[in-house]
């Protein structure tokens, strides 16, 4: 074990660094499905339902956009008002409200949260408390309906707070379970196995969703049958994670509780005031948020693009989705052999020029061509594992020693608080010129300034300076 300062090292053996890094894997595998399934595919749909049914079954609530109009029709559910904290809005902006909140709450809380877990020795409990709550919000989320939509609003942010937290801590781990030579596979495997357990657990649920009608079950209860095991996944594949961890922290003294909770604001305050001795760490963080708005504004706005501009229906969709999450896996993997021969930076690089091709592609699909489609989607999901698994861990080899869980706070908190910019010059660009095929080409610029970002950084002079060994092969 390393002395204070310098940060803990991994283990000699290279059978226990096998141990802990499956462990390590398995908790990529187990919070994948929150992500894929509670966020990205029933989250959206269903909460905006259930707070629409709600101001239909309570007039009362209703604000200025009533639910029937005079003569008894329904208007569109989603369009109908909702309020909360004495504010009123649409149902339908419930969830983009909802994101924004969890967003501005994990801001507020992944930096202590990072900070407290590089100065404790219990590192692996506070990733495995966060991991369980949002595990049991997940599970929760099964008792949302009727007129409960505020207890999903409370379940959401404790599931993202959960999620954010114990993913900034299980980064952190990454320089305690491997080499400087190791990360980069390591953490490619890892990535890519998170996209097959999402893929997975999706592919199980969206089999069940499909088939409610012939088991009786309506679609309210599939939804949250959906959440419950998701929440049950995330926590028994977490129990294995935390089998095979190890805890690796120097001791700080004897800090426990409200003292431990101050060493950590001391710390972190320290740590933001070093943070500026060390710009091209700094350098690649901003290059990094570049083109990973990039990459999730593909990611989020692909549905919208297949649905309104090719004009297909939600069977291609769901099935678009699967693609992606498997040939992540695929390309999550093939990205660390890639860079074991030539390194993260060079393989990045090409990851990202691999994504300027996919979107130049994506303009050109012709509406109604599934296949097309999905040719481009199997592209996206060869190289959206990937390259974000490389910049995790090229950035993890320029992380000052022990300040692990600190750094990747800020770059979980600078990843949520750029996202807004691609999804508003994919806005933006549709509005201005009618067509969200000229939006999607736009979004080139932001994989165009990352690849030129990324090139310029000298990576082993910023490896040098934060007082890293260099691996071999960059």
């Amino acid at each position: 074990m390393s002395t204070v300062g310098s940060g803990p090292s991994p283990a000699t053996d290279a059978r226990q660094r096998r141990r802990e890094q499956w462990g390590w894997y398995f908790f990529d595998w187990a919070n994948s499905t929150f992500y894929t399934s509670v966020i990205t595919v029933f989250g959206a749909l269903y909460m905006s339902s259930v707070a629409a049914q709600d101001a239909k079954a309570h007039p009362e609530r209703n604000g200025p956009t009533p639910c029937v109009d005079e003569h008894g029709v329904d208007n569109n559910l989603v369009n109908c008002d909702v309020s909360l904290f004495g504010l009123t809005f649409p149902a339908g902006s419930l969830w983009g409200y909802l994101l924004a909140v969890s967003t501005v709450v994990q801001v507020l809380i992944l930096p202590i949260t990072g900070a407290i877990a590089d100065r404790s020795q219990h590192k692996k409990r506070i990733l495995g408390s966060f991991a369980f709550l949002g595990a049991a919000a997940s599970a929760l989320l099964f008792f949302v309906a009727g007129d409960r939509w505020e207890l999903g609003v409370a379940l959401y942010i404790l599931g993202n707070i959960g999620y954010g937290v114990s993913v900034v801590v299980y980064y952190s781990f990454l320089p305690e379970i491997a080499t400087p030579d190791e990360r980069d596979e390591v953490s490619s495997r890892g990535w890519a196995f998170g996209y097959l357990g999402g893929g997975v657990a999706l592919a199980a649920q969206l089999a069940f969703y499909l088939s409610r009608d012939a088991l009786g079950v309506s679609e309210e209860l599939a939804v949250r049958i959906c959440y419950l095991s998701s929440g049950v996944w995330w926590a028994l594949f977490t129990l294995v994670a935390l089998r095979r961890l190890r805890e690796r922290q120097a001791p700080h003294g004897r800090e426990s509780g409200l003292s431990l909770v101050k060493a950590g604001f001391t710390e972190l305050g320290e740590t933001l005031r070093a943070a500026k001795a060390f710009p091209l760490t700094l350098a690649f963080l901003g290059a990094y948020l570049v083109f990973t708005d990039g990459i999730s504004t593909v990611v989020s706005v692909s549905a919208q693009y297949g649905s309104e501009e090719l004009k297909f229906g939600n069977e291609v969709l769901i099935a678009t989705i699967l693609v992606i999450q498997f040939v992540a896996y695929a390309g999550g993997m093939l990205h660390g052999l890639v860079a074991r021969r030539w390194g993260a930076k060079k393989t990045i690089l090409a990851s990202l020029a691999v994504w300027m091709i996919v979107i130049t592609s994506a303009y050109f699909i012709e509406a109604g061509q599934q296949f097309q489609f999905y040719a481009v989607a199997a592209g996206i999901g060869l190289v959206l594992g990937g390259t974000n698994a490389l910049s995790r861990s090229l950035f993890s080899q320029m992380i000052p020693p022990g300040k692990e869980a600190q750094y990747y706070s800020l770059y979980e908190i600078g990843e949520r608080g750029t996202s807004w910019l691609g999804p508003l010059v994919f806005a933006a660009v549709g509005q201005a010129t009618g067509s969200f095929r000229y939006s999607i080409l736009a979004l080139l610029v932001f994989f165009v300034v990352g690849f030129v970002l990324v090139a310029l950084i000298p990576v082993r002079r910023a490896i040098a300076a934060v007082g890293n060994p260099e691996p071999s092969v960059l």
